[in-house]
């Protein structure tokens, strides 16, 4: 379900990336700016789910690419509003690169720990159960490839913990220009997707997985994309 009655537009995945390198190279904004007010986004979400619960705890789990970078803003966040979130990586904090690197040194930063996934192991599933909400910031839409090994394990375990599961821009695995699967999905309660629609979403297949979806403004001028 979409949060607005009407879609002004829908990009494909392609046409996306050519957005975030319009408002970076042509309007001067810089790129950490507009992963901040993605996660920020996340974040406010997050409390908006969570406002019935009264001690709620969060598990963030992010990748290796700039979803994760998403998904370190948005943990920082929620900690300063003071709910407790955990945070994994799938993989080693070491592989993180460019702006996703930086917010993992943000987190260090504030000693705020960031724990390596190298298998779904009881300690990780036990996590999971504890929690109230789970962000997903595993893959974005730059995914273009069979979901396989310890990623497709987690995304497994993600599911199966029948938590609600919050979705930064695009459920892992989803395609965002087809709506297809990449093997292995993530099966989200909502999905907060940044500054416009994705075309994949409006497969009615795609609902299974992106669940409620909720358009974030995160500073893209408008002008660069109601014309595209």
């Amino acid at each position: 379900m979409m949060k607005s009655a009407e879609i002004e537009k829908a990009l494909s995945v392609r046409e996306i990336q050519a957005l975030d390198r319009k408002a970076i190279e042509r309007c001067g904004i810089p790129s950490l700016a507009l992963m901040e007010n993605a996660g920020k986004a996340v974040a406010v979400e997050s409390v908006r789910l969570l406002k019935t619960v009264s001690r709620p705890r969060v598990v963030a789990v992010c990748g290796l690419g700039n979803n994760a970078g998403d998904g370190f803003v948005a943990a920082r966040h929620l900690l300063n509003a003071g709910v407790p979130v955990k945070v994994f990586v799938v993989g080693s904090v070491s592989q993180l690169k460019n702006d996703a690197a930086v917010y993992a040194r943000v987190l260090k930063n504030c000693r705020y720990p960031v724990v390596e996934i190298r298998g779904v192991t009881p300690d990780f599933r036990k996590n999971l159960r504890g929690a109230d909400l789970v962000v997903d910031a595993i893959f974005g839409v730059g995914l273009n490839r069979a979901i396989t090994g310890l990623f497709a394990d987690v995304i497994s375990a993600l599911n199966e913990s029948r938590k609600n599961i919050l979705a930064v821009d695009i459920p892992s695995g989803l395609d965002g220009t087809t709506g297809d699967v990449y093997g292995a999905c993530v099966k989200a309660r909502e999905t907060v997707t940044f500054a416009v629609m994705k075309k994949g979403f409006l497969n009615k297949a795609a609902a299974r997985w992106t669940g409620r979806v909720i358009v974030a403004d995160i500073g893209i001028p408008r002008k660069l994309w109601v014309n595209t």
